[in-house]
């Protein structure tokens, strides 16, 4: 007699929220906000008022939970065909389609409530990364720089904290988006190695689908190199001293732990690399740039 796991049930009432923050991985929001706060504080290497701070907040959630909520929403029917991804909260039904549209929609009027309380253009900008985050899913179906893409979008997080203090383009700025979107790039590449399978069947494109496996980690590790080397330039850009090269010092050595222990086909240290050392990378990042403040 064969049995079957029951389908999870649709959430409602106060089940939504919970499921929601699930659905957009609301802990992984702390990849690029250090990197924002960050930008605020090397915008005038000093604290900006704790209210810039919250709209900067505010600003990044919604941002995230925008981005998140519209890739689930493209990419639903490939993530039902895929294995892995086949109990995320839409396929599997525990959201709807409609209870995600809107939650979108709220996530794009907390961040137009934020960029109207910040610099006049930051207005003005806050289209550029809302179609990057559409454009982004559908990249995945027509090249396998996709991944270049996702780091550009979010990369944009320094720029946006520099900006809401300052209100005015500078080059450290320009070179921490640019360290934040090939580091990015760089661990998705890592975490795409979970769907090589999934991905050539479904057409999906990739760097590990199109260049293989290991090729695809050496393609990720030149990435990180470069973050490193991008830090760098932004610090020297941005005038610092060396509590901020001490940070890279520590942020090159956890990329350097990453791509030692990552293995093609090994689940437990993919997930350990795309979390948790990534994680612990941004948070070390921001530490360094307020040990800089701390002795301005």
């Amino acid at each position: 007699m064969s049995t079957s796991t029951p389908a999870p049930r649709r959430a409602t009432g106060a089940q939504v929220v919970p499921a929601l923050l699930g659905l957009v991985r609301f802990q992984h929001t702390v990849f690029a906000l250090p990197f924002a706060f960050a930008g605020a504080l090397m915008a005038r290497n000093a604290w900006p008022p704790l209210s810039v701070l919250g709209w900067i907040l505010l600003a990044m959630v919604g941002a995230r939970s925008l981005a998140m909520a519209i890739n689930r929403l493209v990419d639903r029917q490939v993530d039902a065909r895929n294995p892995r991804t086949a109990s995320r909260h839409i396929p599997s039904g525990r959201l709807s389609v409609n209870q995600v549209r809107v939650f979108a929609l709220v996530s794009l009027a907390a961040l137009l409530v934020a960029v109207s309380q910040l610099p006049r253009i930051t207005w003005w900008l806050w289209p550029i990364p809302v179609v990057l985050f559409v454009i982004y899913p559908y990249t995945k179906r027509f090249t396998w720089a996709c991944h270049l893409v996702l780091g550009i979008s979010i990369g944009i997080a320094p720029i946006g904290g520099w900006i809401a203090v300052t209100g005015a383009f500078a080059w450290a700025p320009v070179l921490l988006w640019a360290a934040v979107a090939v580091w990015i790039g760089g661990f998705d590449v890592i975490y795409a190695l979970l769907d090589v399978a999934s991905d050539r069947v479904e057409g999906i494109n990739s760097v590990p689908v199109r260049f293989g496996e290991a090729r695809a980690l050496r393609i990720a590790a030149a990435c990180h190199v470069l973050t490193v080397v991008l830090l760098v330039l932004a610090g020297v850009a941005a005038s610092v001293t060396w509590p901020y090269y001490v940070g890279i010092a520590v942020c090159a050595a956890i990329l350097a732990w990453e791509h030692l222990h990552v293995r093609p086909g090994d689940v437990g240290r993919i997930n350990a690399a795309f979390g948790n050392a990534n994680m612990v990378m941004s948070l070390v990042f921001f530490v360094g740039v307020v040990a800089e403040v701390a002795v301005a």
